[in-house]
């Protein structure tokens, strides 16, 4: 594919010949790399529903993020190579096991080959909404190739300080990327819609993981929500933070989240008026919800 031949799928700008075995910093090839393909349940109840989200979960990562509960896949290399074909026949197997949509998770580095398997799957009757779960670190451009092919946006807002993104996720400029990055994502789908179900079918939903110590950063997240999309995005609060991977090295995150700032996040939230949103009861801070990366489903 030419848009290998020198990638810059994402912001980082590697420029690296893909299609001849060169490898930039998310360390994919020119091949698609998955990890696990299955029904989830524990993503927003208007993604899982009652029969799950159709998750392909891909390998490699343009963040290293020192906490990341996935890092096996996104920054140790496992997980197995796929051809175009046969990503198209698990999206044709997903709809057949009556998964709700196809969950992309962290597709941003096959976005090319991610866009071929669609057009062969909607011309074998792929009818599901499809779902871009990413970090929010993308390239506009990246974005403008997927309008017509995503539905459902879901971006993570991890920082607004650079500082807490460099130190924690290995890059500069996170915020003014993943802004500009959620803005197309809102030209694209800039109304929320749902299945008489309940089920997003249209919008953006963007999360926000709180992390330990960093209450102050978080409200700039939701300050800045608050001002550019008012209630026309979904937030979705996350509490779910467990050290994991290399958070054991820096001690101000090597500790769960206290509760008392995540409901004062909360309310933070609910007086700059957000009203569209999900939160996470107590309980989610465990390693059981992290999946299992044992290459089923594929």
């Amino acid at each position: 594919m030419k848009t290998l031949e020198s990638c810059n799928l994402c912001p980082r700008g590697c420029n690296v010949n893909r299609s001849k075995g060169e490898l930039g910093f998310c360390r994919a090839s020119k091949d698609i790399k998955l990890a696990r393909v299955s029904l989830h349940h524990f993503e927003e109840p208007c993604i899982s529903g009652k029969n799950g989200s159709g998750t392909v979960f891909f390998s490699n990562c343009s963040l290293r993020c020192v906490f990341c509960q996935n890092h096996q896949i996104s920054q140790e290399g496992f997980g197995t190579e796929v051809t175009v074909e046969k990503l198209s026949e698990i999206f044709m197997r997903l709809q057949s096991s009556k998964a709700h949509n196809i969950n992309l998770v962290t597709p941003t580095h096959y976005v090319p080959q991610i866009i071929a398997a669609l057009n062969l799957s909607k011309k074998a009757g792929l009818k599901l909404p499809i779902i871009y779960n990413s970090s929010g670190y993308e390239n506009l451009e990246t974005l403008k190739m997927l309008k017509g092919y995503i539905d459902v946006y879901v971006p993570d807002l991890k920082y607004f300080n650079d500082k807490y993104a460099i130190k924690y996720s290995g890059v500069k400029n996170y915020f003014s990327n993943a802004s500009i990055a959620i803005k197309e994502m809102f030209a694209q789908a800039p109304k929320a819609e749902f299945s008489p179900e309940g089920l997003i079918t249209k919008g953006v939903i963007i999360r926000h993981l709180m992390l330990p110590g960093l209450l102050f950063d978080s409200k700039k997240i939701i300050d800045y929500i608050a001002s550019t999309y008012g209630d026309k995005v979904f937030v979705s609060i996350m509490n779910q933070y467990t050290p994991m991977f290399h958070a054991f090295d820096y001690k101000e995150i090597n500790k769960q989240l206290n509760p008392k700032h995540y409901d004062a996040l909360i309310n933070y939230a609910l007086s700059k008026g957000i009203t569209n949103g999900f939160i996470q009861d107590i309980g989610t801070c465990s390693k059981d919800f992290v999946p299992d990366f044992d290459l089923r489903g594929i």
